[in-house]
């Protein structure tokens, strides 16, 4: 068996992609947007080695964009098979790719009208929505906890990785003549005891196992120390009559902040503001994590009792279109701005950084992990000047980083989620991680448990 790593190695954490390829078959394991700076997104080309028309079946641990966004590009290559995945991931992902077809055809004609002014042959965007509909169309709903038989000797099976609604780890079970492997993905796995969704669920062995190490390096701070400090930071804005901006993913963060805010309110914590959903995608998003209410948790259910949920739409508001964000601009505090992208790579959160970076009284509250050469690492790492739009703004309102909303699991969490399979001393491979993280992950997994840790590169292909 071969494994081709085609996204998320090599010090990556995006464009999560894996080739599997047995003698009976060939599959991926995601296959995801690289997201960040320029040179990051110029890999989301379609790999030689892919070959779509000879892939028998695509298998998806969830539906964020780092692990979905190119499946489109598949289908524009001629794939015709089947995508495995949960019934909730399915539903995410369709619009999550109909958002990202969309921002591709703007940035191709902002572009193009660069590249025609200099005489030059314009660009097609990476796939178009017909794509996201045939890829969408492929989508086959799994169940969680039940083997799937995937491809000719190839049986996987879905179970809860915390990480985001719908979400799984995937094991493959490999059968060839008399041997039997193990392969487990962990895909991205959430930290313990987070509202909304369940806690990630650990296999009891593997052969090969690759785990994310997005926070191989550290844990988050205590989940009630993240919360206290989110509601002083809202306390303080909110008596100064300032705006609160959090860039926040669409899918997953966006639900996280509303429900906290709404149990704030409910709870007497905060006095009750205006909060905006300004993102038409975190809108339809919240209406389908109401559509599963079986994979909530039991947090989320006991407040949904107390008519906790849906939030009040006295205070939360939503903001579908264009010119609904806009007037948002001439906004007086208090009022929190809920905005993507996440990554403030694009989208809503830009023209509100643009109009509001330079005041004192606003506060920018950075609730996700932030790629290199974005935006967003610029703020945490407080460069006093940013471009936005082509602009030079100066940074003077207050950025706060609150990693403890993380969404990936810490380091200790990351160690726990392995112990359960530890002692059948599987082959580990890294992925999904900056070096340092990777590093320092890899050498606790092989001080406590004396296994092999592998940290691949960018196209490696491991043989097992």
């Amino acid at each position: 068996m071969k494994i081709t790593l085609l996204g998320a190695s090599g010090g990556e954490v995006t464009g999560s992609a894996y080739l599997v390829e047995t003698r009976q078959a060939r599959l991926l394991v995601d296959f995801g947007l690289f997201q960040g700076g320029r040179k990051t997104e110029a890999l989301n080309r379609l790999p030689i080695v892919c070959q779509p028309t000879r892939l028998d079946a695509v298998l998806v641990t969830h539906a964020h964009l780092d692990h979905t966004g190119r499946l489109p590009l598949l289908v524009r290559n001629g794939y015709t098979g089947p995508i495995f995945a949960t019934s909730a991931t399915a539903d995410l992902a369709r619009l999550i790719l109909t958002d990202s077809a969309r921002l591709q055809a703007q940035d191709a004609a902002r572009l193009n009208r660069k590249r025609e002014r200099a005489g030059l042959e314009p660009l097609a965007p990476l796939y178009e929505p017909g794509h996201v509909e045939q890829a969408c169309g492929l989508m086959r709903p799994v169940p969680f906890h039940e083997p799937v038989a995937v491809a000719e000797g190839v049986t996987g099976c879905w179970v809860d990785a915390g990480h985001l609604l719908g979400s799984a780890s995937i094991q493959l079970t490999v059968e060839e003549g008399d041997r039997r492997r193990v392969v487990v993905f962990s895909g991205d796995l959430g930290p313990p005891n987070r509202p909304i969704v369940q806690d990630a669920e650990p296999f009891e062995a593997a052969d090969v196992v690759f785990l994310e190490s997005t926070y191989g390096d550290r844990d988050h701070r205590p989940y009630d120390e993240t919360i206290a400090e989110f509601a002083g930071i809202v306390k303080e804005a909110v008596d100064k009559r300032g705006k609160l901006l959090v860039p926040t993913f669409a899918v997953g963060r966006a639900q996280q902040m509303v429900y906290h805010l709404a149990v704030l309110f409910h709870q007497g914590t905060v006095p009750p503001f205006p909060v905006y959903l300004d993102s038409p995608m975190a809108i339809e998003a919240s209406q389908i994590y109401r559509g599963h209410p079986g994979l909530l948790d039991e947090e989320m259910q006991a407040f949904r009792q107390q008519g906790v949920f849906p939030a009040n739409p006295a205070y939360f508001k939503t903001s579908p279109t264009p010119a609904d964000s806009m007037q948002l601009n001439d906004l007086e505090g208090p009022c929190l701005i809920l905005a993507g992208s996440g990554m403030c790579t694009g989208g809503r959160i830009l023209h509100h950084l643009k109009q509001n970076l330079w005041r004192e009284t606003t506060h920018v509250l950075i609730v996700g992990y932030q790629s290199r050469g974005g935006l967003g690492r610029q703020l945490v790492d407080g460069l006093p000047k940013v471009k936005i739009h082509g602009e030079t703004i100066a940074v003077r309102a207050r950025i706060h980083t609150l990693g403890g909303f993380s969404a990936h699991a810490g380091q200790r969490d990351l160690l726990a989620w392995f112990g359960a399979m530890a002692g059948s001393k599987p082959q580990t491979v890294l992925v999904h991680g900056e070096d340092g993280p990777r590093q320092a992950l890899a050498t606790l997994l092989a001080e406590r448990h004396g296994v092999r840790v592998q940290l691949p590169g960018l196209r490696e292909e491991l043989e097992f």
